[in-house]
């Protein structure tokens, strides 16, 4: 299995750097084979160049304002919009700085050019402000933190149980 863990966010920004703080939790531990963590920071277009190498899993560490208390930590499959059904000046409003790619922005690049992984996750955590410059996490971010970890282990460990290469060579 080949997978990559994305570490989305802004240092810069207080909460938005969770998924900074994420990645060198992840860090810390061995993860499974074919595992490989990104600090992708705000640059997404670096992703995307990342998967295309080719990638089984690919899974998203960043903040989410889902309107639920501050440091909850919540696992979902991502809406990617389809590049090819947007019109010319939607794709341009929506991929004109690659440079400063949200997530989203890279996940329809990715989508578009065809190298979303088949097995995407968003491990998000719900932040309180990411508005005003500030470094550092707030208390309920920074407890987010060890959880989000365990939950992207937890999806490595999942997906890689129920992999199987397509050819015994790619193992």
């Amino acid at each position: 299995m080949r997978a990559i863990v994305a570490c989305f966010g802004n240092v810069l920004r207080g909460d938005d750097g969770v998924g900074a703080a994420v990645a060198a939790a992840l860090r810390a531990e061995p993860l499974p084979a074919g595992a490989r963590v990104l600090d992708v920071g705000i640059g997404g277009i670096h992703l995307v160049q990342e998967l295309l190498t080719g990638v089984d899993v690919l899974l998203v560490v960043d903040t989410v304002d889902l309107g639920r208390p501050a440091g909850t930590v919540v696992v979902q499959r991502p809406t990617v919009r389809d590049v090819t059904t947007l019109s010319v000046h939607e794709r341009r409003d929506e991929l004109a700085d690659m440079h400063l790619a949200s997530p989203e922005r890279a996940l329809m690049v990715a989508r578009g050019l065809g190298v979303l992984p088949p097995v995407t996750w968003i491990v998000g955590v719900q932040s309180t402000d990411t508005a005003e410059p500030r470094h550092g996490l707030s208390e309920p971010a920074r407890r987010a933190v060890p959880v989000a970890a365990r939950e992207v282990r937890r999806l490595l460990t999942t997906e890689a149980a129920g992999w199987v290469p397509a050819r015994p060579d790619e193992a």
